[in-house]
């Protein structure tokens, strides 16, 4: 890597140092709270503040439809490579397969807080653009997982009912409705749900930081390993080559790559408690992948700064 490398890598590392910061942190506190508490820190996340978020992301800047049709498919290609490549790892996993299924989908699943916490440490930050590609991405990775929950539980309607009332799918589909009519909200309106939006990245990182396993990479294993190489290092690369190669638009090519880089979701492991899948291990991978992507997220970074 030449100097101007160095430089940008070290300036991604200090623009994610105090996120970092702020998960451990959560792992400092985490006894000043009770368990109860924290969890109901999750549930306000999800239900309130991070589809606020989603939802002030992508209505505050005009969409149009050929920002659905050229950044939708594209995730949702991210999405199936995770899946398919994810389940290369099921000799090596249990034998179960709904543990399995639980495990799995920390292949392809993505960290929205930390992707909008990320996006801000690019030079030309493509925030509308990575709000619609998580817009998009929502309902797919979530049919994803719970198709192969389902396949374990046999409860498959319902739960697409839950699916189809996901609080980040709700958000993110206002969202890019709001910004495809071209519709402006009104100041005091918008005021106060940008308060809220403002809450939800340091809450979630504390969240994160307090129910980590922070031991979790000493229990890394083959086939951990592959399910965290597939979603720290192959989509990524995957997607960064396929856009080089196709000459793709910089700014798509980067929201893409950012996408494709993030760590696993960090509620992976509740969804797969939900469906009586192995808890623990899930948590393990969400742990695992956190940790390692720490070291991987400014790395990929720093060459989309120099690739694109």
């Amino acid at each position: 890597m030449c100097l101007d490398g160095h430089m940008v890598f070290v300036s991604i590392l200090l623009g994610l140092l105090p996120s970092f910061l702020m998960v451990i942190l959560g792992g400092l506190v985490r006894n000043r709270l009770s368990v109860n508490a924290w969890q109901g820190l999750d549930k306000l996340n999800f239900e309130i503040l991070f589809p606020t978020l989603i939802f002030v992301a992508a209505s505050q800047r005009p969409i149009n439809v050929g920002d659905i049709l050229r950044i939708g498919p594209a995730v949702w290609a991210i999405l199936a490579t995770g899946l398919v490549v994810g389940y290369t790892a099921r000799r090596f996993g249990p034998e179960r397969f709904l543990d399995f299924a639980g495990a799995w989908q920390t292949a392809w699943r993505f960290n929205t807080a930390l992707a909008f916490v990320a996006v801000t440490t690019l030079s030309t930050p493509p925030i509308g653009e990575l709000a619609v590609a998580v817009g998009m991405a929502i309902p797919v990775a979530n049919v994803f997982a719970v198709s192969a929950l389902s396949r374990g539980s046999g409860s498959i309607w319902q739960t697409l009912k839950k699916v189809a009332t996901n609080p980040f799918l709700i958000a993110s589909v206002s969202g890019v409705l709001v910004g495809l009519s071209g519709i402006t909200i009104p100041a005091p309106l918008l005021a106060p749900l940008e308060m809220v939006a403002q809450a939800a990245i340091p809450v979630a990182l504390i969240s994160v930081g307090a129910t980590m396993n922070w031991g979790a990479l000493a229990k890394l294993d083959r086939f951990s390993g592959i399910l965290c190489t597939t979603k720290l290092v192959v989509l990524p690369a995957l997607t960064m080559t396929t856009c080089w190669f196709l000459g793709t638009d910089p700014v798509l090519a980067t929201t893409l790559t950012l996408f494709a880089s993030m760590p696993t979701a960090s509620a992976s492991h509740v969804l797969a408690a939900g469906f009586g899948a192995d808890r623990e291990l899930s948590a393990t991978l969400v742990a695992q992948s956190t940790l390692l992507g720490a070291a991987t997220l400014p790395l990929w970074i720093t060459l989309i700064e120099v690739v694109f």
